[in-house]
């Protein structure tokens, strides 16, 4: 069983950066795309970025040209840099993958909370 474990989110004041990371163990046979989500309270999980193994990573309109996805695949781990932060972007940041374009989401993790506000 696949464990992900995001990690680093905090409190940040409108402008400023935080890089996010997230952690991927246990029975990983292969990656197909990463993912980074984000929810806030009462919303559905939106879309903010997918990583391809092969292929362009893309962003959601929302987050483009402020956030960067890369991914270290020794340590199996994605990290998500934002920059630039405004207060919209407050939300539980998650991170999923898929093996192929048809498996589904691996379990979610707890997320981890990012807060922009003066």
């Amino acid at each position: 069983q696949v464990q992900l474990v995001e990690s680093w989110g905090g409190l940040v004041q409108p402008g400023g950066s935080l890089r996010l990371s997230c952690a991927a163990s246990g029975s990983i046979v292969s990656i197909w795309a990463m993912y980074w989500y984000r929810q806030t309270p009462g919303k559905q999980r939106e879309l903010v970025g997918t990583n391809l193994e092969i292929g362009p990573t893309t962003y959601a309109d929302s987050v483009k040209g402020r956030f960067t996805i890369s991914r270290d695949n020794a340590k199996n781990t994605l990290y998500l840099q934002m920059n630039s932060l405004k207060p919209d972007d407050t939300a539980v940041y998650y991170c999923n993958y898929r093996n192929s374009p048809r498996s589904a989401f691996a379990s979610w993790g707890q997320g981890t909370q990012v807060t922009v506000s003066s």
